[in-house]
């Protein structure tokens, strides 16, 4: 009996790091799922690594802060994901960059709308990302859409970096 316990417990002192470990790169060069999970890992990351006080912060007058950049992906997220079929939560529409500001508001915005991406994208077949859709007057395909919503996201995830280092914020999968 003590040799199971010891075997069990030494089974978890080796697995147990790796088991709750969150890799930095996880999803990196792993196609679309593996990029999204990467991003949003990110995204989510740096958010709650950045002091409440600087959800305030812009580098310029007339320039984004930090809570409207990450409002700002939260409603393009919505909205192109609502190119695709699902609708765009009521709660979001208006001017929801300069409404909602606060740190936990935000950050439980950023993951509602990452997740709802995750999930549309996971219950769409091959046909479904083939199906063409219209946005602003182009044509486009559902695929495409999924593709547009992960270059914005990493595109402002780079502004929020930047944002990060100038208020003194080193993002967490660099330390």
């Amino acid at each position: 009996m003590k040799t199971r316990i010891v075997n069990a417990l030494f089974f978890l002192v080796l697995v147990a790091p790796k088991l709750f470990a969150q890799d930095p790169l996880e999803g990196l060069w792993q196609g679309y799922d593996g990029e999204w999970r990467h991003v949003s890992n990110q995204l989510i990351a740096l958010a709650e690594a950045t002091p409440e006080k600087n959800f305030a912060w812009r580098p310029a007058p007339g320039v984004r802060s930090t809570s409207e950049v990450y409002m700002h992906i939260v409603q393009a997220n919505f909205g192109l994901l609502s190119a695709t079929g699902p609708k765009m939560p009521p709660e979001m529409q208006g001017d929801v960059e300069k409404t909602i500001t606060s740190k936990a508001e935000v950050i439980s915005w950023l993951k509602r709308s990452l997740e709802a991406v995750k999930q549309a994208h996971l219950a769409e077949t091959p046909a479904d990302l083939a199906r063409k859709v219209k946005i602003d007057g182009r044509n486009s395909t559902v695929d495409n859409m999924y593709l547009r919503i992960i270059i914005h996201d990493n595109e402002h995830m780079g502004q929020l970096v930047a944002y990060a280092r100038m208020t003194g914020v080193v993002p967490p999968w660099s330390k």
